[in-house]
């Protein structure tokens, strides 16, 4: 598509934003961690698990639900400045159009389905605790497991419509019947069935762009944000489209979830150990105190930071093999490098971060990164 616009950003204000939002992460991680130390290490968690023990009238049930909900709500007040600090910087960047409002409301949906969720994955941790101390972390690790892949499959069916609205593209409108087409001869080409494709409502939030194949099997479904759809050639989102294709052709999902699971074994035997370590000094009564509840978090966040570089190198080369199944689809390059362009600038991206950055945060490589592999294939 050699003449496709050139639409890359403002790099300046581009790397402005993106050193804003990783300070900003950066403080974040670092506060929720210290208050998670904190609260251990001055005995305050010992002391909320004591008191609901006395008031518990015998059962471990009712005085995990309230310890973990309390506990749970603090850690969220903790985080709260730092929500709101990332709303003023979407706001001051433009990115954001978001009324307060519906803001709070996200956040009050995210507050009951997480904590909700929360709640229910630490009920069963620590009966598993009480019932099977010496296996009990293979049976989480096993639960967590077969929970995220259930999860993967439901969320853009259950989850993402509590959120955003989505609607199916238009056939009375002749740019959206054509751009379906496009994208069901695409998944057809690659033998990969789709259950619809939806516009993503995007546009009341936020002026960024994105489109996704989302789900598995029976809930697989192509979503294109409509801020995509209001001036993205269709090229380019099929394009885009080919890309998040290459994934389902190279079974990248299941890659993802069968690494996730490697390292989630890892990190229930990890928390294992560190409880038996640790319980004596931190005055738990065992490693079924539920006291003990911030050192298994504190442990699992940790952990997640130190693999974060790994994790990511191995998303990378997925992403690099679904750019070069999106070539080969399209038989040209070009549509994919004018579509990554726009939603760089939508999006605000920074072109080419320092290298460690990209080592260290990126889960894709850096555009310019992929603009140059792009422009090197040859059919």
């Amino acid at each position: 598509m050699a003449g496709a616009p050139h639409l890359q950003p403002d790099q300046a204000r581009a790397r402005a934003y993106a050193r804003a939002r990783l300070r900003l992460s950066l403080a974040s991680t670092a506060v929720e961690l210290a208050a998670l130390v904190i609260f251990l290490g001055t005995g305050a968690s010992v002391a909320l698990a004591r008191f609901w023990e006395r008031h518990s009238a015998g059962s471990p049930w009712f005085v995990v639900l309230a310890y973990t909900a309390i506990a749970g709500f603090g850690l969220k007040l903790v985080g709260l400045p730092f929500d709101l600090c990332s709303r003023r910087l979407e706001i001051a960047f433009e990115l954001n159009r978001q009324s307060g409002r519906s803001w709070w409301g996200d956040q009050a949906k995210g507050l009951l389905i997480g904590g909700g969720l929360a709640l229910a994955g630490v009920e069963l941790v620590y009966w598993l605790l009480r019932a099977q101390p010496e296996r009990w972390w293979l049976w989480a690790w096993a639960g967590f497991t077969a929970f995220v892949v259930v999860l993967a499959q439901l969320a853009p069916v259950i989850l993402m419509p509590l959120f955003y609205k989505f609607r199916p593209l238009r056939e009375d409108d002749e740019r959206e019947a054509e751009l379906r087409r496009r994208l069901e001869r695409l998944c057809e080409r690659a033998g990969t069935r789709v259950r619809g494709c939806f516009e993503w409502q995007l546009g009341t939030r936020t002026v960024k762009a994105n489109a996704a194949l989302t789900g598995w099997g029976p809930t697989r479904r192509i979503i294109v944000s409509d801020t995509l759809l209001a001036d993205a050639p269709a090229e380019e989102i099929e394009a885009v489209l080919a890309h998040e294709l290459g994934h389902h052709v190279h079974h990248d999902i299941w890659n993802g979830l069968a690494l996730q699971a490697a390292l989630s074994f890892f990190g229930f035997w990890l928390v294992n150990r560190v409880l038996l370590a640790l319980a004596p000094s931190l005055h738990l009564t065992g490693i079924a105190d539920i006291a003990g509840l911030p050192l298994l978090v504190l442990v699992a966040s940790v952990l997640s930071l130190l693999l974060l570089p790994a994790a990511n190198a191995f998303t990378r080369a997925l992403e690099r093999r679904a750019d070069d199944y999106s070539f080969a689809a399209m038989g040209s390059a070009e549509p994919l490098i004018a579509g990554l362009e726009r939603l760089a600038a939508r999006n605000l991206a920074e072109h080419e971060p320092p290298r460690w950055k990209e080592i260290l945060f990126y889960s894709h490589p850096a555009i310019a990164t992929r603009i140059r592999r792009a422009r090197a294939w040859r059919p």
